[in-house]
């Protein structure tokens, strides 16, 4: 039998599985002795197994227009119960901090007159909205569902590289990738305690009905897709249809009297509460862009007259700018008195000068991002560039310094994926998710884990070669749980295991709510949504 671990070789980046000396890390011990003991024929089946499955039931993403089945590999992510205590409390801090900020400057603006940060870095930012200030959600919260994108460096250290706080998209890969795994590999989930995500759904919903205006006792929550040709309208038919709720485009809302309205068969249904899936620009045409097909008129009005919740609210894109994340830590500081749990990522501010000009003398060394930037659009990778790419960045630079950061470029850490016959390092990221009901944060237990799977690569998203691993959380001992409190109070350390079932299906229906005419211009805007989108984004 031909060992599909025997060539399998640590570089430079951090190896989730082997360390330095090629021992196994304690938390892989039990995948380790189950692929030592498999052929490459036998993995090669469940491989094959996990691609038919996801084209059957049509777990897509889209590329140029292209809807192609997500990667998913056979070797999940496995992540400790210590090392996620401090993710998860990372990750939660980090929501709690941005929720405050992001009060603050559509309010008193106390962190601008105290001096942390300057004015122009808000006002300037192309996610700041005027239009929304003075607004106060009905129970104070503004980021509903927050991604946040973490990587670890070459040292073993986990960073944060971006924030996402506006439409964060690929929960449902989480989801899907759990239910795909347990029907692949039972044997599997029999040897380990695994931290479920089935329960995402509820905690969404839950959520999103204690948003709900004031005075409503049974709220009416529905999810607002761009339509049928966004890249993540999967995931929406996914969220609407385990939370139980509609699937809604903006045409089939309408705003009277400062309330929203749902057209049925039955005549018109309040709405209560709005998950929307539409970049801020298209949700209200009286307020943003006057050509979107996608929004709602007046929306905005019946937000800032208490008659709708938006989740997430509006305006919540100044948080992402990615000169306010360099900023993070000095508002964790601000707002709740309390070290950073996870660093971020060194970064240069290009509009300070000393920065800038040591960025422009190293631009074939770095990574320099538009501050604005979402999908990975407008990065340059600078050992990937060419001369006149680095020339065309260096006098857009020059000219906007205030809209680029820059970064080095870091060696994602690697887990085994089955490349053919044999299992091989590729690099890996992780996007947490995490849900705020108002009073408290809850972050899924793993998130999203990315892979490229060219060698060497280190490029993610899917668009690029890239796939997805299953996160495994290990559950603590049976007689403790996280933070160690007693077990009891955790309803979620039930375990995910071949026997146990999930609220999520692997076959996913497309939920229509009526057939209208659609148009050329309605298709190129749903493509346009960015949905923070997690396989389009540039990893480095």
């Amino acid at each position: 039998m031909a060992d599909v671990l025997s060539n399998y070789r640590t570089g430079a980046a951090f190896d989730e599985m082997m360390d330095a000396e090629g021992s196994v890390r304690p938390s892989y011990k039990a995948v380790y002795s189950t692929l030592s003991r498999a052929t490459s024929d036998e993995l090669r089946v469940i491989a094959e197994s996990l691609a038919n499955n996801y084209t059957q039931a049509g777990v897509t993403f889209d590329v140029g227009g292209v809807e192609r089945p997500f990667p998913l590999d056979l070797v999940p992510r496995v992540i400790a119960s210590p090392e996620w205590e401090i993710i998860e409390a990372g990750v939660a801090q980090r929501v709690r901090a941005l929720e405050a900020f992001l009060a603050d400057i559509y309010a008193e603006a106390r962190v601008i007159s105290d001096g942390v940060l300057p004015s122009q870095l808000v006002t300037s930012s192309t996610h700041f909205h005027r239009a929304v200030w003075g607004i106060r959600p009905a129970n104070g919260v503004r980021i509903h569902v927050a991604g946040v994108d973490l990587i670890r460096n070459p040292d073993g250290d986990v960073r944060v590289l971006e924030d996402n706080v506006r439409v964060p998209s690929g929960v449902s890969y989480v989801m899907t990738n759990r239910n795909a795994m347990i029907t692949a590999m039972p044997e599997a989930f029999a040897n380990h305690r695994i931290r479920p995500v089935a329960s995402y759904p509820t905690r969404l919903l839950t959520a999103l009905r204690k948003a709900a205006p004031p005075g409503v006792d049974e709220p009416a929550v529905v999810v607002l897709t761009p339509g049928v040709y966004n890249s993540a309208y999967f995931e929406h038919t996914l969220l609407a249809r385990t939370m139980g709720v509609e699937l809604v485009e903006g045409r089939d809302l309408e705003c009277r009297r400062g309330k929203v309205f749902m057209r049925t068969t039955a005549g018109l249904q309040r709405v209560d509460v709005i998950y929307r899936r539409i970049d801020d620009e298209f949700l209200d045409p009286v307020h943003f862009r006057s050509d979107s097909m996608l929004g709602v008129p007046g929306l905005v009005n019946a937000v800032r007259t208490g008659g709708v919740t938006l989740a997430n609210a509006i305006g919540n894109g100044v948080a992402d700018d990615k000169l306010v994340y360099t900023y993070v830590p000095d508002l964790i500081k601000y707002y709740l008195r309390e070290d950073p749990i996870i660093p971020n990522v060194d970064t240069w501010r290009l509009e300070e000068d000393e920065a800038r000009e040591e960025v422009l003398d190293r631009l074939e060394e770095l990574v320099v991002k538009p501050v604005d930037g979402s999908g990975g659009k407008g990065i340059v990778i600078g050992p990937r560039a060419t001369k006149s790419e680095l020339d065309s960045l260096r006098r857009r630079v020059t000219e906007d310094p205030r809209g680029w950061i820059a970064q080095p470029v870091v060696q994602l850490s690697t887990v085994p994926t089955l490349i053919e016959d044999c299992l091989q390092p590729r690099h890996v990221d992780l996007r947490p998710f995490a849900v705020n009901n108002g009073e408290d944060v809850w972050v899924l237990p793993g998130g999203l884990t990315r892979v490229a799977l060219p060698e060497g690569e280190l490029v993610v998203n899917s668009s690029q070669g890239g796939g997805s691993k299953d996160t495994w959380v290990l559950s603590p001992p049976p007689h403790r749980s996280p933070s160690g409190r007693n077990s009891t109070e955790h309803k979620d350390e039930d375990v995910d295991h071949a026997l146990s079932s999930t609220a999520v299906p692997l076959t996913v229906a497309t939920i229509l709510v009526g057939v209208k005419p659609e148009f050329p211009e309605t298709h190129r805007q749903q493509q346009d949504q960015q949905q923070q989108s997690p396989q389009r984004g540039w990893k480095c």
